[in-house]
């Protein structure tokens, strides 16, 4: 460790020393907000902030509902050096005359949302008002994927990507990667073949995950934020061979990404979290078929791995021990029917209880729920062959027209699923319905113009219960 590592860590010991300091009078309550692309984690955050100022929506927040919030703003945050999350941007674009979905996450954010507060019983009458910070950290799920890499060599590495590339899932998707890392493998350094064989390998992981795939890394690759355009992106996997030439130089190249671009991220931003947020965009895996569910079922144990590596991992000097609470979220349950709801909390309850068997997981206390942080739909029963359907109805995206539609029935048995999905089986199959015996197909809607009352925030579905876990006791 040189003498630049060793002050930049005294001066992380004292910033630390001096934020615990100022929590022990105005606590601060650190709340991370992640998913993998699409699971909108950018709407579920402005949604929340804009429900936590105007509270009417709350009903389940017991704070609110027992009058012990007094007040709530934005405050300027702790953090200078990280971007302020775009909340006026991205609620405009939701709130405006012409509402559109906000752009996704691409790089770390964060927000401050500092409330005023009565304690209840005893302790209120004695001690008067109190508060309590909530600093929101917004990050792409991609990223928490990379965490793997820090016990790999780069032979490693590049030895499980192309194992992974003869997956029937990713091999049509592989071909121009793999034909060009077979004819460079033992050619001299160029800097050409360097960015030609990582741009191959990007638009291979790119095109994964527009099949609906999920368990993608390196995250960078597919969210690169500041590093757009860097040399810290140009390398890829290499078939097996003497460490020399473009070999030597792609194995530094990923070196230097782990220690540069991993290990800041999560000593820096993820380490000093309290509680988390997991958003799933389960609806579109479950569109997309069952290895897009068996690759999120494998996905999950590596995201587990970075909140809780267990009490003797070589990890835990890296991440911390901080997070006590993490919420996995299936968003957009606005698509389907509430009398859905159940059977889709179901199927994420047993991805998860797989993820925390595979990844040893344990300490945090975790929840699984369906949500919608804006809710783009109205429920409605359609009469169709003397059946009552039970549908949404909403603006779709495609066409722009409003529609209501019955989007099918989500399977009864979440092992079912699974099972299929673990074993690529459609047993049953009708190309026409889907792999799901229920028919069940994803749709998108835009989101609905609002004209809200004074003191509501934006409709949701379970947006009260989920802000009740991850702070109500705090509060």
């Amino acid at each position: 460790m040189g003498i630049f590592d060793i002050a930049d860590d005294l001066s992380r010991w004292v910033e630390d020393a001096q934020e615990g300091l100022s929590g022990l009078t105005e606590p601060t309550l650190r709340l991370g907000v992640t998913g993998l692309s699409r699971a909108g984690k950018t709407v579920f955050i402005t949604s929340l902030v804009a429900n936590l100022l105007d509270r009417g929506r709350m009903l389940h927040l017991e704070a609110q509902a027992e009058g012990r919030i007094l007040a709530a703003a934005l405050r300027p945050g702790p953090d200078r050096e990280t971007p302020r999350f775009d909340f006026e941007g991205h609620r405009a674009a939701l709130l405006g005359p012409e509402p559109h979905w906000p752009s996704s996450t691409r790089n770390v954010s964060t927000l401050r949302v500092s409330f005023r507060t009565r304690p209840g019983g005893l302790l209120g009458s004695l001690t008067g008002p109190g508060a309590l910070h909530l600093d929101i950290t917004d990050y792409p799920g991609e990223w928490l994927l990379d965490l793997p890499l820090m016990s790999q060599s780069y032979a490693e590495w590049s030895a499980k990507a192309l194992a992974e590339a003869e997956e029937p899932a990713r091999a049509p998707h592989a071909g121009e990667w793999l034909r060009l890392a077979h004819d460079l493998a033992g050619k001299p350094f160029e800097e050409t073949d360097a960015r030609a064989l990582s741009a191959a390998f990007t638009a291979y992981l790119d095109a994964c995950r527009e099949a609906g795939l999920s368990g993608l890394a390196p995250g960078r690759f597919l969210m690169p934020g500041e590093l757009e355009g860097s040399p810290a992106l140009a390398f890829a996997p290499l078939p097996p061979g003497p460490r020399k030439g473009l070999r030597s130089e792609l194995d530094r190249r990923f070196e230097a990404y782990k220690r540069a671009v991993v290990r800041p991220f999560f000593r820096d931003h993820f380490a000093k979290i309290d509680r988390q947020v997991v958003l799933v965009d389960l609806l579109s895996a479950l569109d997309a078929g069952p290895a897009a569910v068996e690759d999120l079922r494998r996905a999950l144990p590596k995201i587990l791995e970075a909140f809780r590596p267990g009490e003797r991992s070589w990890l835990a000097p890296l991440l911390g021990r901080r997070i006590d609470r993490i919420l996995f979220a299936a968003t957009k349950a606005d698509h389907i029917h509430h009398t859905q709801h159940d059977r889709l909390t179901a199927i994420l309850r047993a991805l998860l209880r797989e993820a925390e068997d595979r990844a040893a997981f344990k300490g945090a206390k975790t929840r699984a729920m369906a949500v919608a942080a804006i809710r783009a739909t109205t429920e409605q029963e359609v009469m169709r062959d003397g059946r009552a359907l039970p549908c949404v109805r909403g603006t779709l995206a495609e066409t722009g027209r409003e529609a209501a539609l019955f989007p099918g029935d989500l399977p009864e048995s979440p092992s079912e699923v699974l099972e299929a999905a673990r074993h690529g089986t459609e047993r049953g199959h009708d190309p026409a319905r889907g792999w799901l015996e229920g028919g069940f197909r994803a749709m998108t809607f835009s989101p609905p113009k609002l004209s809200l009352k004074p003191g509501d925030g934006p409709p949701h579905v379970r947006l009260d219960r989920a802000a009740q876990f991850l702070l109500g006791d705090k509060l």
